[in-house]
């Protein structure tokens, strides 16, 4: 069973061709489930990337590996492949769509107020 935050093993079957092992010289490379478990821990809690559970490895490791799958497009090839096998299954209703503000910040100047310095 996964804990809080991690992948279950059904979830990582469906997205780990995506995380391409590489075989290089020197030191082994951890594995790129853990490292994903601790980004999800990371962007699950909202906690700082120090604050990270030492069960994940280094998280300036971990912090490395997630900008490197970000650039790669990794996380919007998860987001396709969930969205496909929900609207399969059909969880998705295609009438409703939200966009939660919590996670949109907005600036002073979009509430009418003045920059600051202007």
């Amino acid at each position: 069973m996964a804990k809080r935050y991690e992948l279950s093993d059904e979830a990582w079957d469906v997205v780990s061709d995506l995380f391409i092992e590489t075989h290089g010289r020197g030191r082994p490379r951890l594995n790129d489930r853990l490292m994903l478990d601790g980004v999800l821990w990371v962007l699950c809690s909202g906690a700082a990337w120090r604050d990270m559970p030492e069960r994940f490895g280094p998280w300036s490791t971990v912090y490395q590996r997630f900008r490197g799958w970000r650039n790669q497009g990794a996380f919007d090839q998860m987001l396709k492949r969930l969205h496909l096998r929900l609207n399969e299954k059909g969880l998705i209703d295609l009438q409703t769509w939200m966009i939660d503000s919590t996670a949109v910040r907005a600036t002073r100047a979009s509430s009418g107020a003045r920059k600051k310095g202007a």
